[in-house]
């Protein structure tokens, strides 16, 4: 082999060899963005479930502490069915 050739060979790897280098470090920046984004999801996965015991123990407080709406609406009809039904009586 000619100096020529051999430089133009050792050059060609190298360069091969530092393109291989630039993909494995854009890899490797790639993988940690990746985990970044990874961990910030859990995160937010994390509060969300910490929100939703949050609303079931509020809703569970109201079931508890207070009747609800539901249960209101239907105390008010079945007082008016009550009525309705003593109006008709009365009518009779």
């Amino acid at each position: 082999m000619a100096d020529d050739e051999l430089r133009h060979f050792v050059d060609s790897n190298a360069r091969t060899a530092q393109a291989m280098l630039d993909a494995m470090a854009e890899t490797r920046m790639e993988r940690e963005e990746l985990r970044e984004g990874t961990q910030r999801v859990q995160a937010a996965i994390e509060r969300l479930i910490i929100l939703q015991e949050g609303v079931s123990n509020m809703l569970a407080a109201l079931d508890e502490g207070r009747p609800t709406t539901l249960r209101r609406l239907n105390s008010i009809e079945r007082k008016i069915d009550r009525l309705l039904e003593i109006q008709r009586n009365e009518e009779n």
